[in-house]
Order: structure tokens, then C-alpha cells, then sequence
């Protein structure tokens, strides 16, 4: 197997709700440098799959919204390795579009399909995870998910449960459960039978597409519309519409240091802590019996906090909100509700 054969599909159209006030509908948070590190999500994630496939065979799928932030971000790419989605319908039709697009181009492509919000703290073993899925999927006609042993009961997560049969170091996936109950996580944990779903995807662009046409084929038949198609596509994940109902589904399970931005608690598990269990994003904090909170200003902006304990402190120039910290479903409503009362300004 050349690396030529192999491809990346990173999705990028997501709008990131879940980080509002940071993420606003005009630059996502995929598009943020949530790290003080020059890089922006999208970047850092970019960069870490051109260390595994030719930065030719990169390609983002995004909301047309997006297209001048994915060329800012990344000049290196060419107008064809941006893939602009009419309108969002979710991953399905979003990996179903890319992969048709792919195929047409390499009918022996091997794909990685990854979110652009991942974070990855042991690149090295990264790599080397990607690398040896690429090959079973080259060889094997399976759709291949990478697991994560879980370190607590998280409830923001979908969980894998693997079954007894194995392929060397991949394992038959015997069910998917998506997002528990905080019982069920802990059942979870303890079985040691279960594993966190990372969302990264590894297949031959042909046994996802023959899925699609066996499973989904609303989808498959829409797509060949082009972009008429996609707009009247169902919108369902992945997850749902294809690997909960599909029989070859394997998970390789991995220890790469990984986390799905998905929320402020999952960056507050992510990032480094002070002896409270306090993260500061960015500006100058004075904290005084203050615990395990997460706080996000402003560069050159001071923050003086007493008596918080499990809050998130988010400060842009035009909103500030101050919250329980785990309370993330609830930020999509505060979202709702301003651009209701208040209209698109702070949204």
C-alpha cells in the first residue's frame, strides 16, 4: 500500500454552540486559538494528518459560510480540497459527499474521517495508531473506529461495547451506546468492555460507500443530485445512520492522549490545572476560594474571583456569561435566547 492511496476528510462546519460566547456563528471554534499557541484548532489538526497522508489527499468539508476562514487558515490548500456544504445536515451526508468526491478521484482511496475539535496530547502514538488503521482498512473490507479506554464516567461521550471476536489488535464492535446516564457511564467504566467513541473514522472509500448504498441509500441516491441533493439529505450522524446498523464495524483501541472539544468541561478536563482545579484560558486572574472553575478572558483583561466553585467565567468584547460549568445544555438555550430577544449581534 502507497501513502498516495491514503486520504483525510477533516470536518470543519460545525457553528460550536456548546462554546458560545467564544464560538460565534461568524468564526466557530474551530477556527480559535483556544490553546495560546499560534495555531487554531483547525490548524493543529491540519498539521497533525499532513504527518500521515500528502497534504493533497487533505480535504475539509465545511459550511459555505466558511470558505474564506478555511483558505485564511490554510493557503496550502487549493480551492478543490475545500468542499463547501450548501446547508448543515450532519456527518452522514457530510463523510457520504466527501467520499464520493474521493472516489472519483482515487477508487482505491483509504480514508481517515476526523473532527476538526480533537484534542491530541501523544502525537507520536498518533501516528502510529493512524497508520496501522490505514492498513486493515486497506486490506479488510471494515469500517474501523478508534476507541479510547475511558478514565471517568463521562457523560458527554458515545461508548463502544466490544465483542469477543478480534483481527489482531482490532476488535468487533458489538454495540454502540450513545451519550449515557451518569449510571450507566460508571456500569460502563467498571465492565471494562466499553470504550469512548473518539469520531475518528478509517475505511476504504469503497466498503463506505457500498454502506451507504446497503443502509442509507436515501443518502447515496441524493448525493448523485449534487448540490440539490445534499440540501434534501436526511440529517443524521454517522454514528446513527450508518455504524449502529452496519455488521462489519471494528474499533482498534488506542491511549493517544485524546479529547473532543466538544464543551467548556471537556476542555476544563483537558488542560492544565492550578492546585484548585482552576484553568485559565487567557488574561489575569486573582482568584481567592475559588474551585475547579474554568475562566476564559480577554488578553490584557484582569479578572478578580471570590467564592466560585464548578463556574465558567467566558469574557469577549461584546458578551460575558458566567455559568455552572457543567451545565452545557443549557448554553445552547442561553444561545436560543438571546438571538431571540436580543437578535444576531451577540450570537
Amino acid at each position: 500500500m502507497t501513502s498516495c492511496n491514503n486520504y483525510c476528510v477533516i470536518m470543519a462546519g460545525g457553528i460550536g454552540s456548546r462554546f458560545w460566547p467564544y464560538s460565534r456563528k461568524d468564526k466557530p471554534k474551530q477556527f480559535l486559538d483556544f490553546f495560546g499557541a499560534g495555531q487554531t484548532l483547525l490548524q493543529l489538526t491540519f498539521n497533525r494528518y499532513s504527518k500521515i497522508v500528502p497534504q493533497e489527499n487533505i480535504y475539509v468539508v465545511t459550511n459555505v459560510q466558511y470558505k474564506e476562514l478555511v483558505k485564511e487558515q490554510l493557503p496550502e490548500l487549493s480551492e478543490d480540497q475545500i468542499l463547501l456544504e450548501p446547508t448543515r445536515r450532519n456527518t452522514a451526508p457530510c463523510i457520504a459527499w466527501a467520499s464520493q468526491k474521493i472516489q472519483s478521484l482515487n477508487p482505491d482511496a483509504n480514508l481517515v474521517v476526523a473532527p476538526a475539535d480533537h484534542l491530541i496530547l501523544k502525537e507520536a502514538e498518533f501516528i502510529e495508531a493512524v497508520q496501522k488503521g490505514l492498513e486493515f482498512v486497506a486490506k479488510e473490507p471494515q469500517l474501523l473506529t478508534l476507541g479510547i479506554k475511558p478514565s471517568r464516567p463521562e457523560t458527554g461521550y458515545g461508548y463502544i461495547q466490544i465483542a469477543d471476536e478480534k483481527r489482531g489488535d482490532f476488535h468487533k464492535v458489538k454495540t454502540f451506546v450513545e451519550k449515557p446516564q451518569l449510571e450507566f457511564a460508571q456500569v460502563f467504566v467498571e465492565s471494562e468492555e466499553f470504550y469512548w467513541n473518539s469520531g475518528i473514522f478509517l475505511w476504504n472509500v469503497n466498503t463506505i460507500l457500498e454502506a451507504f448504498e446497503r443502509i442509507m441509500p436515501e443518502i447515496s441516491s441524493k448525493l448523485s443530485d449534487g448540490e440539490e441533493g445534499f440540501t434534501s439529505s436526511p440529517n443524521i450522524s454517522i454514528d446513527y445512520g450508518i455504524m449502529e446498523k452496519a455488521e462489519n464495524v471494528y474499533v482498534q483501541i488506542c491511549n493517544f492522549g485524546w479529547a473532543d472539544l466538544g464543551t467548556w468541561g471537556s476542555l476544563h478536563d483537558a488542560l492544565p490545572k492550578d492546585l484548585q482545579k482552576n484553568v485559565i484560558i487567557k488574561g489575569q486572574t486573582l482568584l481567592y476560594d475559588c474551585k475547579n472553575n474554568i475562566i476564559a478572558l480577554q488578553n490584557g483583561k484582569l479578572a478578580v474571583l471570590q467564592g466560585l466553585e464548578d463556574y465558567l467565567v467566558a469574557d469577549t468584547d461584546n458578551v460575558l456569561l458566567v455559568c455552572r460549568k457543567d451545565d452545557e445544555s443549557t448554553i445552547r438555550r442561553y444561545v436560543n435566547d438571546v438571538q431571540i430577544k436580543l437578535g444576531d449581534e451577540f450570537v
